[in-house]
């Protein structure tokens, strides 16, 4: 951060350190091993007094000497290079901390170049004991100068009690030294024998060839099975959260680890077969394949132990983005365009809004991330998301994705560079105008003289998803929209209608049934509805309903009622693919297939395969859902508490409601709107009630763990101390049954004296507001209120109508039915007692402005 990036673009994402740095280190590890190879070799040469076998030596020795102490000196060199201008923070930090290392090993490094050419220069010269001497020598500096390095190496994956005493030794002799100096050792070992087998096959005599053949496969197998013994122990010698991250958590190591493993029986094999069943069928080719199995095998180690450093470039000590650990919440706090030292634009107006964000890529995203490039190419990964989803994940970096830093800037840092990196870097977030403009919605006429009945009637819920699952091919719509009316006969005590009576409802503008009948329940009619608001292609973000009632054939009442349903769901921030009509509306198979791909990454299913083949995915089929009546699989999360259990990590750094909005069809930027109730009004958001989205989704979590599902368990330590409640104060719930509870504010039907109602519900579907009757246990809550999330009076975007078009039909105003002494909408005497429940007659609290 106190440095300028050298910019790579699609070089860039570690792809030159990653070429360079595994290539010098196969190289160098066949400079130790293949120290030791010289010297048995020539050893077998004398032993046996075969001088081919020696000449032979004299040869691989010059080819060992120029690959080597040549073409390893320059990779060595570039490594050098490569780094301090990647990573200047952490290069000085290890020059800093091992400064007499480094001196150290620059030493043996230049008696190791010393030694190996006096041992290639003096072959056939002098006695052979002192020649051999030399190759001993050689071999000891080469041996030494990687237990060094090995020392400085792991110090960055495993700091070990350095981090606590800033101790030198503490530091070099860490938890993974010596595990990984004996797999070193033995990969040093092991490479010496693939070079080898690359000049015996060029031996044109043939016995010869055959029993330098056999020896190098010796030489690969033993290595190979001591070294598999020493990658046990190093794994074990990580500590369990780096292990768990290496083996658990971070899937894009698998085909590194896959790699490793599959490697290892072909070296056997190869090794085998040169050993003992067919030395002398081997040639020219099949020892290149071995030598690249082999340069595979030790890249895919080196992409393993880099991956087990994430999101640290020294472990727990400075993050790969060179922030130090220690610094990270003055970042946080003052930002980072205001923090780091090489910025230009430190102040933020719209003029240089794209240059800020281009230079918070520049400081935040360059060391991880090319642009176009083969090695973590940025663009695939944030062509699905839009500004709000984009700025979700950054702000969940470290949590909902552990391998990456802690995003280090403030919120209006995020803000900017998710702009940059969905408007500016792709297009991916480019603002699509809503078509939908609104149309006049009258209300049903009523005579308050004349009319002898009253139609009242709302839905159970002020806001609902539908997915369609016929265009999207995914299934989860959450709580279809029921539909509950009461009629009654206006009198002094008016009368509620039952048996008598025949109610039906029409509606435009929807797919689906637009017609039906509302079938008598316990003291209101009811009908579930299924529809998608939608007509010809056109947006409708709602569907007004018309209901009849009629009585011996004769519509007595008619009332319209908007239906709480929408198709604007936000899974297109996150999952790309766009809304499916026009920007408005519909999940779009795009996007569900990158919803179906995610979970079949996360959670090991293979439902994209079938998606993809025509099948429709239903959510609830595994997912249980009380309202939809299924059970699911017993050992499997209800699907509440899995979509807001595993989304809470990734959304939890969202301001309080942000989390909300960006999923559900509730934001003032969005098509639908459909939070218009009083609690709009009062600048009250989701979190009043629901808690934000971490506290959300721990009382759903707490209720499925109680159930004992695993799994629940895992996402509740995922977002332990994230939310704005101790996980243990937090009371578990079902979704659906328990939830906020109105009274937990208004006790005793008065003002509230609080806006939080979170943490206390409802003890069963009886007590649930849109269950709730008043005092007499006659009239539905939401019959005079209106539903959740829509209460009266509901000012809507497209209209105040809209919101209120029963209070507007029978009383003219927008408030609830009979505010305001408004007892005569049923009563035809002037009321003088609150029948209904505490506060009936008061004037109502929270005044609007009709229009």
């Amino acid at each position: 951060m106190n440095y300028p990036v050298w910019q790579l673009d699609i070089f860039g994402g570690g792809f030159l350190i990653a070429v360079v740095a595994v290539v010098h280190v196969f190289v160098s590890h066949f400079a130790v091993g293949g120290g030791l190879f010289l010297v048995l070799v020539e050893m077998k040469g004398l032993r046996e007094k075969n001088r081919a076998i020696i000449d032979y030596t004299k040869k691989h020795t010059k080819f060992f000497l120029l690959l080597t102490m040549v073409f390893g000196g320059m990779t060595g060199v570039g490594i050098w290079f490569t780094i301090a201008l990647l990573n200047p923070a952490a290069t000085s930090s290890l020059i800093h901390t091992f400064v007499f290392a480094w001196a150290i090993e620059w030493v043996f490094f230049f008696l190791e170049v010393l030694s190996l050419l006096l041992y290639y220069y003096t072959f056939n010269k002098i006695s052979s004991r002192n020649h051999l001497f030399l190759g001993w020598l050689y071999f000891i500096f080469a041996w030494l100068s990687l237990f060094i390095i090995n020392g400085v190496i792991d110090f960055m994956l495993t700091p070990g009690t350095w981090l606590e005493n800033r101790d030198f030794w503490a530091g070099f002799f860490n938890p993974t030294f010596w595990p990984a100096l004996f797999f070193r050792t033995f990969m040093a070992l092991l490479i010496a024998g693939l070079f080898g087998f690359l000049t015996s096959v060029r031996i044109r005599e043939e016995e010869l060839r055959h029993t330098m053949v056999r020896y190098c496969g010796i030489w690969l197998l033993v290595p190979l099975f001591l070294l598999l013994g020493s990658a046990w122990w190093y794994k074990e010698a990580l500590p369990p959260a780096q292990q768990q991250a290496i083996f658990v958590m971070m899937p894009e190591l698998k085909r590194y680890l896959a790699g490793f493993m599959y490697s290892s029986p072909l070296l056997i094999l190869g090794g085998l077969a040169m050993a003992f069943f067919r030395p002398q069928a081997v040639r020219k080719p099949i020892g290149w394949i071995l030598l690249i199995i082999g340069f595979i095998y030790m890249g895919c180690f080196e992409f393993i132990r880099e991956g087990g450093r994430r999101p640290y470039i020294i472990y727990d000590y400075m993050y790969s983005n060179t922030i130090l650990k220690k610094d990270l919440a003055k970042y946080q706090q003052n930002g980072v365009l205001k923090t780091a030292r090489w910025v230009k634009n430190r102040e933020v107006i719209p003029e240089n809004r794209a240059a800020a964000g281009r230079e918070l890529f520049n400081l935040l995203c360059l060391h991880c991330h090319s642009i176009g490039g083969p090695l973590n190419n940025i663009i695939p990964r944030i062509e699905p998301y839009t500004p709000e989803g984009m700025k979700g994940f950054l702000l969940s970096m470290g949590v909902a994705n552990p391998y990456m830093p802690p995003f280090p800037g403030n919120d209006e840092d995020a803000s900017v560079l998710a702009d940059f990196l969905t408007t500016t870097l792709t297009s991916s977030g480019a603002v699509k105008e809503h078509q939908y403009q609104g149309e006049v919605v009258q209300a049903a006429s009523f005579d308050p003289e004349g009319s002898e009945f009253i139609l009242l009637a709302s839905t159970t819920l002020g806001m609902a998803l539908s997915s369609n699952p016929e265009v999207s091919g995914i299934d989860f719509s959450f709580a279809p929209p029921t539909i509950r009316a009461q009629l009654f006969r206006r009198g002094e005590t008016p009368e509620l209608i039952g048996e008598e009576a025949e109610l039906s409802y029409v509606f435009e503008g929807a797919e689906g049934e637009n017609r039906g009948d509302l079938a008598l329940s316990e003291g209101y009619f009811q009908a579930l509805l299924d529809i998608i608001p939608r007509a010809a292609g056109e947006f409708k973000p709602y569907v007004i309903a018309t209901l009849t009632a009629q009585i011996d054939g004769e519509t007595v009442a008619e009332t319209r009622v908007k239906i709480g349903v929408s198709a604007e769901t936000g899974c297109h921030n996150c999952h790309g693919g766009g809304l499916e009509q026009d920007g408005n509306y519909g999940l779009s198979r795009q996007t569900a297939a990158n919803i179906l791909e995610m979970h079949d990454k996360h959670s090991k299913t293979d439902l994209l395969v079938g998606f993809q083949a025509g099948k429709t995915v239903v959510c609830s089929s595994c997912h249980g859902d009380s309202v939809r009546g299924s059970s699911g699989d017993p050992g499997v999360l209800n699907l509440s508490a899995a979509i807001h259990g595993f989304h809470s990590a990734h959304l939890h750094k969202l301001e309080d409601g942000s989390s909300c909005i960006l999923c559900h069809t509730s934001a003032d930027e969005g098509a639908t709107r459909s939070f218009d109730g009083i609690h709009k009004s009062i600048e009250l958001d989701c979190s009043n009630c629901h808690g934000n989205i971490v506290d959300h989704a721990v009382s759903l979590l707490k209720s499925e763990s109680a159930a004992g599902k695993k799994k629940a368990a895992v996402l509740l330590k995922h977002v332990e101390g994230l939310g704005s409640v101790a996980q243990s104060e937090i009371s578990p719930r079902k979704p659906w049954v328990m939830e906020p509870d109105c009274l937990n504010c208004h006790e005793e039907f008065e003002a509230p004296d609080s806006d939080d109602g979170f943490n206390r519900w409802t003890e069963d579907e009886n007590s649930l507001f849109h269950n709730r009757t008043g005092e007499e246990e006659i009239i539905l809550c939401i019959s005079c209120h209106g539903p959740p999330h829509s209460l009266y009076p509901a000012i809507h975007a497209y209209g105040l109508e809209k919101g209120g078009l029963q209070p507007m039909q029978y009383q003219k105003s927008l408030y609830p039915i009979a505010a305001d002494h408004g007892c005569a909408v049923c009563h035809t005497v002037e009321m003088d007692e609150e029948l209904h429940h505490p506060g009936s007659l008061a004037e109502f609290r929270n005044r609007v402005e009709d229009e």
